[in-house]
């Protein structure tokens, strides 16, 4: 059964097997505008409940991070791949702070993929400025 842990958190463990399970973790993030402490107790929220999972879980982390984490991945590189547009981001930053903490990778930046299925909006009236899914 799925488990709210906040408004913006929901955790849900799942039985693979006798004695594996999977544990998927759903957020929807505090958006750029909202103020910096907001953003920060959101994330020290989600690593309240990431620190809860057990070790040897498969863990999911999926969700709407309003996160855009850019293409510079050599700050970053055991948690992002190349394959990134775009510049990151102040929850970006957070969101690759708390995949580093906890061994996280952000696999749509692991596969090589046409940038236009990267973008989720484009500008009508300007094609240079696009915001893409990055977690």
């Amino acid at each position: 059964m799925p488990r709210p842990v906040i408004d913006r958190i929901m955790t849900m463990r799942l039985p693979l097997s006798k004695d594996n399970f999977a544990t998927i973790i759903s957020v929807y993030a505090s958006t750029l505008t909202n103020p910096d402490e907001n953003k920060e107790a959101f994330y020290n929220q989600l690593v309240s409940v990431l620190s809860g999972i057990p070790r040897t879980d498969k863990l999911l982390l999926i969700g709407d991070f309003e996160a855009m984490i850019g293409r510079e991945n050599d700050k970053w590189p055991l948690v992002m791949g190349k394959h990134e547009i775009g510049k990151c981001n102040s929850n970006g930053e957070l969101l690759l702070a708390v995949c580093s903490e906890f061994e996280l990778i952000v696999t749509n930046t692991i596969f090589k993929q046409k940038d236009e299925r990267k973008i989720i909006w484009t500008l009508a009236y300007d094609r240079l400025h696009h915001n893409e899914v990055s977690g």
